[in-house]
């Protein structure tokens, strides 16, 4: 009995590999081992740089809403203080936002907080 293998699934394993490692340099998108260690490096770095990147958006808005509050005589620190002492429940996000496209609104909180 003649040993039976199935192609068409490793073929089509095969393509999924190369096709996801086309543009990479040399052989890395022409041979199947090299392409595929090269494609598991891809894949363990995008999952690192997902977490990263909430990471550099966090210290991105700190430092927008810093730069936003130091114009109004305040410090990062004390105005995030001053408002959960308010019980103020907004997240950095939207108060980065604020402070960028909405200074006047922005303004109006810290007077809401001073």
């Amino acid at each position: 009995m003649p040993r039976s293998v199935n192609a068409v699934a490793s073929r089509r394993r095969r393509k999924k590999i190369l096709q996801r490692a086309k543009g990479y340099f040399l052989s890395r998108s022409k041979v199947y081992t090299v392409a595929k260690n090269a494609v598991e490096k891809a894949g363990v770095y995008a999952y690192i740089g997902r977490k990263l990147k909430k990471r550099d958006y966090r210290g991105l808005w700190i430092t927008r809403i810093n730069a936003a509050v130091r114009q109004h005589g305040l410090t990062y620190s004390g105005f995030i203080h001053k408002l959960g002492a308010a019980n103020i429940r907004l997240n950095r996000k939207v108060l980065a936002d604020l402070a960028l496209n909405h200074p006047e609104a922005f303004k109006a909180l810290i007077d809401k907080v001073k």
